[in-house]
């Protein structure tokens, strides 16, 4: 039987991304066959693999059914599973799992709303969260007042912010006036707040930001805010071959 890296087995498995699940084996958290893990260590799967103490069934290091779905998410609730400050997280809204864990692709602030998507495949979500696929993240914007092209210019060119160098890859005026101006803007990173800093840059407010698009996934005009939707066979295919995953593998 072929061995593959412990982490990469783990969230195949659904326990969480690949550079969670590595920060668990960094802490000592995973043991396998009794001894604790290191980063490097490969597996088939037939090991006895415990993390924090609890054995992971072997049906589970096979494989789960690769499932992920779609999610509405509101202003107000938080990307994490718990929040310090007692406020309401979209981990609560899901459905449960019977083996594995929902792992959410990327995050968007307390104050953005729109497209969040969920899987239980680890794997997935670090292939499509890491900077070396480059997928778009397609936002709705509106802004007090229309900016000039000489702004839009700047934003398509590039900025640097107080992480480093960011730019729009597109962005297109889509109505409205005064208060009340739309864009849709296009970034290939999911860095934090990066829309609303980009154009903080340029001395633009966002009153509203709504992320409409992740990769070749789009929010359905349907899909009420705070409602979650499964994804099909055709739509989770062309989320793997987006960063070069078999679909069949899960």
């Amino acid at each position: 039987m072929a061995d593959e890296k412990l982490q990469k087995v783990l969230a195949r498995a659904g326990l969480g991304s690949r550079r969670e699940i590595e920060g668990w084996i960094r802490a000592g958290r995973v043991r396998v066959d009794g001894g604790v893990a290191a980063l490097g260590d490969r597996v088939t799967g037939t090991e006895h693999i415990t993390v924090d103490g609890r054995r992971v069934p072997r049906e589970q290091l096979a494989g789960l059914r690769r499932k992920v779905l779609m999610y509405h998410k509101p202003v107000g609730e938080v990307t994490s599973r718990q929040d310090p400050e007692g406020r309401p997280t979209v981990f609560a809204q899901l459905p449960r799992l019977g083996q594995g864990r929902w792992i959410n692709v990327g995050r968007l602030d307390l104050n953005t709303l729109g497209l969040l998507l969920f899987t239980n495949d680890g794997e997935l979500a670090n292939r499509l969260m890491h900077p070396q696929w480059q997928l778009e993240r397609e936002y709705a914007c509106r802004l007090y007042g229309d900016p000039p092209q000489a702004t839009i210019d700047q934003l398509l060119a590039g900025v640097d912010l107080d992480d480093g160098p960011a730019r729009f890859e597109r962005v297109e005026a889509v109505g409205g006036t005064g208060e009340n101006v739309w864009y849709h803007v296009v970034v290939r990173e999911g860095r934090q707040r990066e829309v609303r800093r980009l154009w903080e840059s340029q001395g633009v407010t966002v009153s509203r930001l709504i992320r409409v698009r992740y990769g070749p996934v789009h929010l359905p005009s349907d899909l009420a805010r705070g409602r979650y939707r499964f994804l099909g066979q055709d739509e989770i295919a062309a989320l793997c071959q987006a960063v070069d995953l078999d679909p069949s593998a899960g």
